[in-house]
């Protein structure tokens, strides 16, 4: 009864450490906050400059697909032009002003 004990222990143990390890290489640990809030859609109105210490940031206005009214400042990494549709985990953030 006790080495089917330990056997049962030992193989609980073994999948939880596969469990930390797959979690530790994946991103969604990482983001496991952001990915409960759903995502937002975000169409590129305008592109306003590019930004950044060499300038490898664009910053763009975007208008929500949901809420057509808002319309916010985020800088995109990446090529990115007007009309693009911007997939954002996190949309209460604005981008601050270029210099």
């Amino acid at each position: 009864f006790s080495s089917e004990y330990q056997r049962e222990r030992e193989r609980d143990e073994r999948r939880e450490r596969e469990r930390r390890k797959r979690e530790r290489f994946s991103w969604t640990s990482r983001y496991r906050s952001t990915m409960e809030a759903p995502l937002k859609l975000a169409i590129v109105v305008k592109v306003m400059g590019r930004t950044g210490s060499r300038g490898q940031v664009t910053q763009v206005r975007v208008k929500f697909l949901d809420d057509q009214n808002r319309l916010i400042m985020r800088n995109v990494k990446g090529p990115v032009r007007e009309g693009d549709i911007l997939t954002l985990l996190e949309s209460e953030r604005e981008a601050r002003r270029l210099r």
